[in-house]
């Protein structure tokens, strides 16, 4: 049955269409849902032309009641349908976010974090009675406190030149040729951008997963997850929005798949110390190891330290030492004679890795 939802589109409502699928099916969900905007006049700009709002007939609830029973619904099939180790992430605006929270977490679901995208080009606040509406929320959660879930930490740094990523993200809201139009007008009134897709699968998925989009729009969870090699399965009431994506999928080229590799965590590599080596005898006290020229050289104590002239301490302290730095990677500073080649002293802890 899975093999059958990879990398498919339906047309069809959520509610029922999710009841259909196998529980523990997805890695991922990503949900756009209806905002329930509750706007009651029109919006006109200072020169007096209408502003089109979200006003579709999908997005309107007759009662705050209604909304809830409505995402107590989805979000329950979701979290059955959702590996043990899966997560979900939920977009919304102050209109809707915070009873989606809260749904969320009655369901058992273990936040994660909460994301404000930024929107460098947020619609201005016409009547000048309220801030500017400049972000939206994304709550990202796991299915339990005990899911392992995923998250490539690493490739999130390097995204951001090598930064922490944080939970306040700077994105331009869509438009421009990425924005879906016919004959002039709006295909989707919520059209979200690639970039935001991009950056959500690329933390919190791998190839090959699984990702569901159960309110699927105008199709971006799907063009993303295509280019990244992800599976996507999608599921949307209007059969307009459908044609869109299915139409835009066409377009789409992968990414090679020599590219799509995501950077190791380090947290997920085993924590080999220094000392362990010298307890398992890999590397002997008394040995003598050598920066990358040679020209600097400390001796290993029975304790796992070394000492370099009068400088004692880990294989970390003594380079930050020599350098004149705040830290320094002893393992990839520090070398090793083996026969005559000078090698990494990291070399011997991948040794000792890959025998375990």
């Amino acid at each position: 049955m899975t093999t059958d939802l990879k990398n498919k589109i339906i047309n069809g409502d959520s509610l029922e269409e999710l009841k259909k699928i196998p529980s523990e099916t997805f890695d991922l969900v990503f949900a756009d849902p209806p905002y329930n905007l509750q706007l009651k006049r029109e919006l006109t700009r200072p020169d007096r032309s209408k502003v089109n709002p979200v006003n579709d007939k999908w997005d309107q609830f007759k009662s705050f009641q209604k909304y809830d029973e409505f995402t107590y619904s989805w979000l329950s099939e979701c979290k059955r349908i959702l590996k043990k180790d899966g997560a979900i992430w939920v977009i919304g605006s102050y209109h809707n976010i915070f009873r989606v929270g809260t749904t969320i977490q009655n369901l058992g679901f273990w936040i994660l974090n909460d994301v404000i995208w930024n929107k460098r080009n947020p619609m201005p606040n016409f009547r000048g009675r309220r801030f500017t509406n400049a972000h939206e929320t994304l709550i990202w959660a796991s299915k339990s406190e005990k899911s392992k879930y995923t998250f490539n930490y690493q490739s999130l740094k390097c995204l951001n030149d090598d930064l922490q990523m944080r939970s306040n993200w700077n994105l331009p809201i869509c438009s421009g040729k990425e924005r879906l139009r016919k004959n002039g007008k709006k295909i989707h009134s919520t059209q979200k951008p690639e970039s935001l897709l991009h950056r959500i699968l690329l933390a919190s998925t791998n190839k090959n997963d699984l990702v569901l989009d159960p309110f699927l729009g105008s199709g971006t969870t799907a063009v993303v997850a295509k280019k990244l090699g992800r599976n996507y399965f999608g599921i949307e009431k209007e059969i307009s929005y459908v044609k869109a994506a299915d139409q835009r999928l066409k377009l789409i080229k992968p990414i090679e798949d020599d590219y799509l590799d995501t950077l190791e965590n380090n947290r997920s590599k085993p924590r080999i110390s220094f000392g362990s080596l010298v307890e398992l005898e890999i590397i002997k006290p008394g040995t003598s190891i050598f920066d990358n020229k040679k020209r600097i050289s400390a001796k290993i104590m029975a304790d796992g330290s070394i000492k370099h002239d009068q400088a004692k301490g880990s294989i970390h302290k003594v380079a930050a030492t020599i350098l004149g730095a705040e830290s320094c990677n002893g393992w990839t500073y520090w070398h090793y004679n083996l026969n005559g080649n000078f090698l990494p002293i990291d070399n011997l802890r991948q040794r000792l890795i890959s025998k375990n």
